[in-house]
């Protein structure tokens, strides 16, 4: 079979205008997010139904013709790139984009992978519910993505990653055929947990089509706040007791150092410093009350999880551990707050190329991780600068590097990997994780090699293998 029989099969089960084979109607599709990666697929293909996901594997598999799934095309790790080799499509998710249904009894969801993570959010709230994954993307990003990366964001301390939200997958196999695993039960112990194979698998080793999500209430009131405090010791330890105090109300605690601020300052001029006096180490945390004794307004107007938290802060602030704090008393002051956060992506690249990382270690090794990648920079890189942040709840941080800040120019390969592998020492020494929550894609595939367990890179290639034995699924991607 050629490359025009093979288009024109495609057609005869997506339609002809779902197969887009120009280069410019292909051209968003062939680029990742950051502009690092551009590539050159024979088409992009856009179902709108499983069946057509099923046909089009089935075809794609019998010919051998590579699949890379994409759904909203906001990662960071070149996972969704088609590469330069015009024997593969994009098969694009954009078109299953389906809320199945919404079960406010059972608190589940059955939504489609190309559904984007805002609308979920929207119609979780519509039945007093929410879908707690949260990050700054959640306008573009998609639900299939989201499952395929195990994706993190801001409240993992409190209701954990995507696989902790998932109850169930409906994925298509590399042969085509399709594993209806879409359970809705909380305990299932038949056989091997297949749904967690295929989560974080970067479509590696089949395409989720639809997932059964978990809800959780929708907290009535919320208590928000930046605070200052001297060190990342000093942050932990006021994380545990606003958690005690709580009974683990917390559902983010999120680490914002002077450099990051002195960078937000940069980029955003009119967005208001949080504090009067710099802070070293700032902090954004944010409780959800769902019980109506702790959202309820008390009869002076006051919300009783505002003061639990505006009382705790005021109890560090008297032993001298809590600098600053402002607590949101308007909603206004609360979107304030986050959208210092959540224009981190804004604030890595507003000084030219980066080198950029997603690690995580254990919560009492993140003050050792950063000093030693400060002192490592300083020693290794003379005159590169770094900005990190983090989901200091979890340990994840975004450690971004800049070799010649403000120079524009490019960093080199060999350059970016010897970047890498300081930070992989650092992390290596304090017992973490080189990939936190975007994934390996094409950018991480050097440090899989590196320091993944070459017994446990054996184990995931002969899945691969297994599953995939055509390797037309997302070929390139994750293994070394």
């Amino acid at each position: 079979m050629n490359s025009e029989q093979f288009l024109s099969s495609l057609r005869g089960i997506v339609g002809a205008k779902f197969v887009l084979s120009g280069d410019t109607e292909r051209g968003n599709f062939d680029r990742d997010v950051t502009g690092k990666y551009q590539g050159r697929s024979l088409a992009v293909v856009r179902p709108a139904s499983t069946a057509e996901v099923a046909a089009t594997v089935k075809l794609a598999n019998q010919a051998k013709v590579a699949v890379v799934p994409q759904s909203g095309n906001t990662g960071l790790n070149g996972g969704a790139y088609p590469g330069v080799n015009e024997n593969q499509i994009i098969l694009s998710l954009n078109r299953m984009n389906a809320i199945r249904k919404i079960n406010p009894a059972g608190r589940t969801a059955i939504a489609e992978a190309g559904v984007i993570l805002e609308n979920l959010h929207a119609a979780c709230a519509a039945h007093d519910l929410v879908f707690p994954l949260l990050f700054g993307a959640r306008g573009s990003c998609m639900i299939g993505g989201n499952l395929a990366t195990n994706a993190g964001g801001s409240n993992v301390l409190r209701y954990g990653n995507t696989r902790d939200l998932c109850l169930g997958l409906e994925v298509v196999m590399p042969d085509g055929t399709v594993a209806d695993l879409m359970s809705e039960l909380h305990k299932d112990n038949t056989g091997y947990d297949l749904k967690n194979l295929f989560i974080g698998a970067e479509g590696t080793l089949g395409i989720i089509t639809a997932a059964v999500l978990k809800l959780s209430p929708m907290p009535k009131a919320y208590a928000t706040a930046m605070v200052a405090v001297t060190s990342i010791p000093v942050a932990l330890k006021l994380l545990n007791k606003i958690q005690n105090a709580s009974g683990g109300a917390v559902e983010a605690f999120e680490y914002m150092p002077k450099d990051y601020f002195e960078h937000l300052g940069d980029v955003h001029p009119n967005l208001r410093p949080p504090f009067e006096t710099p802070a070293e180490v700032g902090i954004l945390v944010e409780l959800g009350a769902v019980a109506p004794r702790d959202a309820s307004p008390a009869a002076d107007g006051s919300i009783p999880i505002v003061s639990l938290l505006a009382d705790t802060l005021a109890e560090g602030m008297a032993s001298g551990d809590v600098l600053d704090a402002v607590v949101a008393q308007t909603v206004a002051q609360r979107a304030e707050m986050w959208k210092r956060r959540e224009v981190a992506f804004e604030v890595v690249v507003h000084r030219g190329p980066s080198i950029d990382t997603d690690v995580a270690v254990p919560l009492d090794r993140v003050d050792a991780f950063v000093r030693q990648t400060a002192q490592r920079l300083r020693a290794d890189f003379p005159g590169a600068e770094a900005a990190t942040i983090a989901h200091l709840g979890d340990g994840n941080l975004h450690y971004s590097v800049w070799l010649e800040p403000g120079s524009g120019r490019a960093h080199t390969n060999d350059e970016s990997e010897a970047v890498f592998g300081m930070i992989e020492d650092v992390v290596q020494a304090q017992h973490g994780s080189f990939s936190a929550e975007h994934g390996i894609g094409l950018s991480k595939k050097s440090t899989m090699a590196r320091r993944k367990d070459p017994g446990a890179l054996e184990v995931m290639r002969a899945i691969k293998a297994a599953l995939d034995p055509n390797n037309i699924m997302n070929p390139g991607k994750m293994l070394p």
